[in-house]
């Protein structure tokens, strides 16, 4: 077994990786037309510069990912998703965690003892935080943005400390 390279098969330079291929239109012959998510992409890199953070194209292929998601994402999930385009699970994880301590992200334990992440809506992290519904058959997680406490709850609970979170377990209507 030879080492050496076929010399008369042409010789291909690596090609890089582009780790926002799944969020990006193949180029057109016209130069001076962009991409549907051109703005979105370029919205995005803006969010992630104003935090102080380097838009690298990892940490904009997780932020883009998890803003089209509808529900929290785990590390596993995002992981996996991002994995085709080279990014790997280390990545995955500093990434999360940077964008988590950005206030970009939020961070969620569903009392699986599984942290999940999702968009938050400004810079401050202290939007309202909105509740969850975990299936206790099999295991998904909906964000449920509308629901809102009561005033009469929201009294109630204020006399005993302040709620963080709500979280509500049930059957899926998938597993009904």
């Amino acid at each position: 077994m030879s080492l050496a390279r076929d010399l008369s098969a042409p010789h291909r330079p690596p090609q890089p990786r582009n780790h926002l291929a799944p969020f990006s239109k193949p180029k057109s012959d016209s130069l001076s037309q962009s991409g549907p998510h051109r703005p979105e992409i370029e919205s995005t890199q803006e969010k992630i510069r104003s935090v102080g953070l380097r838009a690298t194209p990892a940490r904009l292929a997780t932020l883009l990912l998890l803003q089209q998601s509808d529900s929290p994402l785990t590390h596993a999930d995002v992981a996996e998703s991002l994995s085709a385009n080279g990014i790997d699970k280390a990545t995955v994880f500093r990434n999360l965690n940077d964008l988590a301590d950005a206030d970009l992200l939020r961070r969620t334990e569903l009392g699986d003892h599984v942290w999940r992440f999702e968009v938050t809506d400004g810079h401050d992290g202290n939007e309202a935080n909105h509740p969850h519904f975990v299936c206790i058959d099999c295991g998904s997680v909906t964000c449920l943005n509308d629901l809102q406490l009561t005033a009469g709850s929201r009294r109630q609970s204020e006399g005993v400390g302040e709620v963080t979170e709500i979280l509500l377990r049930g059957h899926c209507n998938d597993c009904r």
